[in-house]
């Protein structure tokens, strides 16, 4: 049975498959490609950044987001990661928390090398996120 994607979806998953070649990975060499999605079908893309100082890295799920916040978008809907290897690669924990700050409903969609994809969403993959009240939002 063939996963069921809206054409703004596929559109997001194919932007996440072709940036994926972008990506900075000289330590690990995995690159990964991510694109978010906004509620007026905008797509803003990202890749994986690597640090000689592993903790300067930043993950393809949060340049994607930072890219759409750099722009001014931040009604964002759906997110499709394009993993490097023939497994699915759910987004990581502290990307977990940033995508569910924007929405706890976001899709999400992982792509494998093979064309195998998962469709799932943020309340199933962080059903517990960590809320902060902001002022004034």
């Amino acid at each position: 049975m063939a996963l069921e994607l809206t054409e703004d979806e596929k559109q997001l998953v194919a932007t996440a498959q072709k940036i994926r070649k972008r990506a900075w990975a000289r330590y690990s060499g995995m690159q990964v490609g991510a694109a978010v999605l906004t509620g007026g079908g905008k797509i803003y893309p990202g890749v994986n950044v690597e640090s000689g100082s592993y903790g300067l890295t930043v993950c393809a799920e949060r340049v994607a987001v930072f890219n759409a916040v750099t722009a001014g978008d931040k009604d964002l809907v759906a997110v499709a990661v394009a993993s490097p290897d023939e497994r699915i690669w759910y987004p990581c924990g502290a990307c977990r928390q940033v995508l569910a700050d924007f929405s706890p409903n976001m899709v999400v969609i992982g792509i494998d090398t093979t064309g195998r994809m998962i469709k799932t969403d943020m309340r199933t993959l962080l059903p517990d996120r960590f809320v902060l009240d902001a002022p004034g939002e």
